[in-house]
């Protein structure tokens, strides 16, 4: 049998990747750091340029609130702008990267005097997008369509787990989750059993939120997307399982 890797992401979006792992041969168990709840909103983005998404939580809560599928919109990754093309958006484009790529790839696509521009996001954002973005010239508001709640507590079942020594390893998208994955680790009295699990972290940031308990081994992704997530994680099972180098 294949390494047992867990899923901290939301649900919606733990479900799909945790069949895309288990075709690669691995197992998996799905514990959410994160439970995404929509913040309703009357939304009309006839009058902005393009829309911004750096998230595919952003994409979706944006789709909820308008009816139009007919808005310039520019994505963080491609991730993000596979959820726009599901929900219909016909204009995608993906920075395949993090906020500073988006300001870029916005920066050398649109002119600022062209109009402002609209950012759907959550509560919590990572880098300062607006702020690059107002650097260059550019006018952008940002409407807040999403909220993260973060666990309170892990479930028994995946408590069990690593306890027992059933995860190899996890993998963490966030630094929220990350932070909460220490946290609900360490007051449920399982710190010491991370030792023996590898924590596979989107980006140096990720990483250093995951700090807290002494994991077997800490890889970041050599990109912040998911595909190179999925590198770092066959790395290490080549490395763990096989002894290749």
């Amino acid at each position: 049998m294949g390494p047992c890797v867990l899923l901290t992401r939301p649900r919606e979006d733990a479900a799909p990747f945790a069949l895309r792992l288990e075709a690669r041969g691995y197992r998996t168990a799905i514990e959410p750091m994160l439970a995404i709840e929509p913040v309703p909103a009357a939304l009309d983005i006839a009058g902005y340029q393009a829309v911004l998404a750096t998230s595919a939580n952003g994409v979706r809560a944006l789709a909820a609130a308008v009816t139009a599928r007919d808005a310039m919109l520019f994505a963080v990754g491609d991730a993000t702008a596979r959820a726009a093309r599901e929900a219909g958006f016909a204009s995608v484009e993906s920075a395949a990267g993090d906020s500073q790529a988006l300001a870029g790839l916005i920066a050398n696509r649109l002119d600022p005097r062209a109009g402002k521009l609209l950012h759907v996001s959550g509560e919590e954002i990572a880098g300062d997008l607006a702020g690059s973005l107002t650097a260059r010239g550019f006018t952008v508001e940002r409407r807040v369509l999403y909220r993260a709640r973060a666990a309170t507590e892990l479930s028994a079942a995946t408590a069990r787990l690593i306890a027992d020594g059933g995860i190899d390893a996890v993998l963490f998208f966030s630094p929220r989750s990350a932070q909460t994955f220490v946290s609900l680790a360490t007051a449920a009295r399982l710190a010491p059993a991370c030792a023996g699990v590898a924590a596979i972290c989107l980006s140096p940031a990720v990483a250093a939120a995951a700090d807290g308990v002494a994991w077997r081994t800490v890889c970041v992704a050599a990109r912040p997307d998911r595909a190179a997530l999925v590198e770092a994680l066959d790395a290490w099972k080549m490395q763990q399982f096989t002894g290749s180098p």
